[in-house]
């Protein structure tokens, strides 16, 4: 049995003067010092170094030079960010690409996937995905006429997925199998490499929603041997609002599939201006129209943050702060009718921690309105406490839990309605 963490703030002070990434807190934009965000899971802070960036791309790349800029290191973005992002996921060069968004490159590798395994009727999901990814993997099914079924492997506790149950419902009528590399709601991390060996022995492909996951937690694409993936750049990768998001796809399949968005820019000779298309070699197939240049130049120094850090420091602190978290949890709130909505094994955990208490919308508007904490809210009593590690402490942490208990206690969350704001 392992011996309880000390709870006092003090603990909290000095946890905070032994962490060696402490240093990149700085590293990002503050606008309100007495804010403590744990939001990072929904969208990551502003870096500076984004600023001085957006700020040369705008007024010299984009003022000065003009077109011009296409020649100066726009055209190769998508390519030169995609090799950024691939060390974050442990890919090798060449097989990752940033562009579009997380849904339109879902699109692109189910479509490409199912048309590989074009004799198989079984799509594995599970009921924990992310209901975006549900919504184009049904559109796909029903674009493709209704040829294939989606079985969503349920979850027996609304935590986690059973691997048993998942690597079950995988076999021989499998085309594809996608999931959410972390769960969106419990934090819940699958165990990839087991999944993937699983569909692999059936013939089947295995496409990965890294959104939750990349910039948080461990991810070993190539040595898991995956066969797709797909992110977004908005969360703990701190790319941005709306952020391009990228795909990937392993080398030996890459000369199997063609996007099936045939763009110009994933023409092999774009400015030669053919009328029929011939899909360029390698990832840049899978690039359509023009990148939405301002928003993923803003993407690349946040990356070189990630990588100055590095991933595993980044996931030793992760740990230590949702670990932290879960201490704080047991000896202040769930006394207080709070129950823990994510594993307790770090193991299985990413970087945010959902706590559930019936009144959590209430108690979510408090601590934003009044407690000056800023997590977020998910159906039906879910708060979740997003651990971003380059700018989260542990003294953000302690105060966390002890804003939510303040709010509880005191009952300050019965003054707001129970109806829901547009966006929670």
């Amino acid at each position: 049995m392992t011996t309880p963490l000390p709870t006092n703030y003090e603990y909290a002070q000095a946890l905070d003067a032994a962490d060696n990434l402490s240093r990149f807190r700085n590293e990002f934009v503050h606008a309100d010092e007495d804010l403590i965000y744990v939001d990072g899971n929904s969208l990551g802070q502003l870096p500076f170094r984004t600023i001085e960036r957006m700020q040369a791309v705008i007024a010299q790349e984009w003022g000065q030079a003009l077109i011009r800029g296409w020649n100066m290191g726009w055209y190769e973005a998508p390519s030169r960010i995609g090799a950024k992002l691939a060390q974050l996921v442990g890919a090798a060069e060449n097989q990752v690409i940033a562009c579009d968004s997380t849904s339109v490159n879902l699109f692109k590798l189910i479509i490409a996937a199912l048309k590989l395994r074009s004799d198989r009727p079984c799509i594995v999901s599970d009921t924990l995905n992310f209901p975006s990814d549900l919504y184009v993997l049904q559109g796909c099914v029903d674009l493709l006429g209704q040829r294939h079924q989606v079985h969503q492997v349920p979850s027996t506790d609304t935590i986690s997925i059973d691997i048993d149950a998942m690597c079950a419902a995988i076999d021989e009528t499998t085309a594809l199998v996608t999931l959410s590399h972390v769960v969106f709601k419990s934090g819940f991390l699958h165990d990839m490499a087991a999944i993937t060996k699983r569909a692999h022995e059936v013939g089947a492909l295995v496409l990965w929603d890294l959104s939750h996951s990349v910039g948080a937690a461990p991810i070993e694409l190539d040595r898991c041997g995956v066969d797709f993936a797909v992110g977004c750049s908005y969360k703990y990768l701190n790319g941005g609002p709306g952020a391009p998001a990228f795909l990937y796809v392993r080398r030996d399949l890459q000369d199997q599939i063609t996007s099936p968005i045939w763009g110009w820019l994933g023409h092999q000779t774009p400015f030669t201006f053919d009328t029929d298309y011939e899909p360029a070699e390698g990832m840049s197939k899978f690039l359509s129209g023009t990148p939405p240049m301002l928003s993923l130049l803003a993407v690349e120094p946040a990356l070189d943050l990630m990588l100055e850090a590095g991933m595993e420091s980044i996931r030793h602190k992760s740990v230590g702060l949702s670990s932290y978290f879960i201490e704080l949890f047991d000896a202040m709130l769930a006394p207080l009718n709070f129950t823990l909505g994510s594993p307790r094994a770090a193991a299985q955990r990413g970087s945010h921690v959902s706590i559930r208490h019936p009144e959590g919308y209430r108690i979510n508007r408090a601590l934003i309105d009044e407690m000056q904490v800023l997590p977020d809210f998910r159906e039906p009593d879910n708060i979740r406490v997003g651990i971003a590690p380059l700018y989260n402490s542990y003294s953000d942490i302690w105060e966390t839990a002890q804003r939510i208990r303040t709010v509880v206690e005191e009952e300050r969350y019965v003054h707001y309605p129970e109806q829901r704001l547009s966006v929670t």
